[in-house]
């Protein structure tokens, strides 16, 4: 078995789409309208994860509540030092800034997309 997505609902589709894709570097795979809603499919640069956005047409008032089961979504990069360069350079800060998760040199840190998802991001030392 194996997991095929994940999918979040949002606010603004083209505003969380390119959030996605400029920041971190996914590309939209396809693009579909079901009766109520807009599906946006997102691959990451490896092409084995998928992130669905979904887009409905009738959208609460006051936004999505996302409640407290939720925890976050994780991407790995290469560096947070470069990371932080395009973040910064798209208009975007950090939630949590970088930090050493284990004294070994692995570090993380967290920005939120546009709907309020946290986001970790993990740059593992190579040995």
């Amino acid at each position: 078995m194996k997991l095929l997505h994940t999918m979040i609902r949002v606010v603004d589709a083209e505003k969380s789409v390119d959030f996605y894709t400029k920041l971190l570097n996914m590309t939209v795979d396809k693009k579909k309208r079901l009766d109520d809603c807009w599906l946006y499919f997102l691959n990451d640069e490896e092409g084995t994860t998928q992130l669905e956005l979904t887009a409905n047409d009738e959208i609460p008032s006051d936004g999505y509540n996302l409640g407290d089961g939720f925890g976050h979504l994780a991407f790995s990069v290469k560096s947070l030092d470069e990371f932080s360069e395009k973040l910064h350079s798209l208009g975007y800060e950090y939630l949590y800034e970088p930090f050493d998760l284990n004294g070994k040199g692995t570090r993380i840190a967290f920005i939120q997309d546009p709907d309020g998802y946290e986001i970790e991001l993990i740059e593992k030392v190579v040995w």
